[in-house]
């Protein structure tokens, strides 16, 4: 395990590179968007899912 956690530390010291802030910032921008996207399909779902359940046990089970 301190083999893997010294391999990682040097591997993230010598090859790994951030990209500049504009990027960055781009990025960032794009996963914000998609994930407001997702909450709100998941919210729709949930929401439609949640009406149909309620009209099932209301109006089909009496």
């Amino acid at each position: 395990m301190l083999t893997y956690i010294k391999e990682s530390y040097e591997e993230l010291k010598h090859n790994v590179s951030l990209p500049p802030r504009s990027e960055s910032y781009n990025l960032m921008v794009i996963v914000a968007v998609f994930s407001i996207l997702f909450a709100l399909a998941t919210w729709g779902v949930d929401t439609v899912f949640s009406k149909l359940i309620k009209f099932y046990f209301n109006n089909v089970l009496n």
